[in-house]
């Protein structure tokens, strides 16, 4: 019962949403197809100012993988990890989680394949990869588009933030699935 609730909810809600806003706009008089196109016109600006961030982030993700650097950091730190009963596998997850949202997604996906849905390696990779966020990405997308270059306090606190995060998913990972 309550799943069909869920699903009709879900069917219907963005719809509904579309619905309800041309209504709103019809009642308050609002051109919405001229709103809506100046709307994409500043999207489309705010894309392309943030598009040299976006290819950083994207130059120094790759960089990382393919340099061979994360199986570098992975061998000096096998020891600490295994401390604390962190895999090794986990530990590309921690240093891209807070550049790319896109290239965690596709580590946790060669994590699931490898490792298997049910296994505690794929667990803590899902909960570290929904406790932590794209702190550069972030920086690079949402304070490039205002133009803010001074952001060095946002840093510090995201970088910490996602220490936190990851510490977090550690203990999560540790008390729900050992």
């Amino acid at each position: 019962m309550i799943k069909t609730v869920v699903y009709n909810i879900s069917v219907w809600l963005i719809p509904v949403l579309i619905l309800v806003t041309l209504l709103w706009g019809l009642v308050k008089r609002i051109p919405v197809y001229e709103v809506f196109v100046d709307g994409a016109k500043d999207g489309l600006k705010v894309s392309v100012n943030i598009l040299p961030y976006l290819l950083a982030i994207m130059v120094a993700v790759s960089m990382l993988r393919a340099s061979g650097a994360i199986d570098i950091a992975a061998n000096l730190l096998s020891g600490v990890l295994d401390y604390f009963k962190i895999p090794v596998d986990i530990l590309p997850v921690m240093i891209i989680r807070s550049l790319s949202g896109s290239a965690v997604l596709g580590l946790f996906s060669e994590i699931a394949n490898n490792y298997g849905p049910d296994s505690y390696v794929t667990k803590l990779a899902a909960i570290m990869v929904g406790s932590s966020e794209t702190t550069f990405y972030v920086l690079a997308v949402y304070f490039g588009s205002v133009g803010i270059k001074k952001f060095r306090h946002a840093l510090c606190a995201g970088i910490f933030a996602d220490i936190i995060g990851i510490i977090t998913a550690v203990a999560v990972a540790r008390w729900l699935f050992l």
